[in-house]
């Protein structure tokens, strides 16, 4: 078992973002691929309808924005669980590596 340690971006000190973790349930085919795609930008993969995401509060609330085109209120449901900073050390994962954030550059 691991203890997930430093993880997120910081500047002088504070972190920057915070680690969200995402999951839907979605029934229809269409809006669930949609959907996946638009979470493929903002995070990692890590179950079949589970992703870890990294974001700043700026990134957060795009995603959202995003996501909120695609669904129908009537039956979908995405639930956006966020991970404090303290339980970032809390974090227990059994089996392969836990995702780590990456950090991209656009130039």
């Amino acid at each position: 078992m691991e203890k997930r340690k430093d993880v997120g971006v910081q500047a002088r000190g504070i972190r920057e973002s915070t680690l969200y973790v995402v999951a839907y349930d979605i029934p229809d085919d269409k809006r669930r691929t949609k959907v996946h795609r638009t979470l493929k930008g903002f995070g990692k993969w890590t179950e079949f309808s589970l992703f870890e995401c990294f974001l700043t509060r700026k990134e957060l609330l795009i995603m959202r924005a995003k996501l909120d085109k695609y669904l129908d209120g009537a039956c979908d449901r995405v639930r956006i669980y966020t991970i404090c900073e303290t339980c970032l050390g809390k974090i227990d994962t059994l089996g392969i590596p836990e995702p780590k954030e990456e950090t991209s550059y656009l130039i």
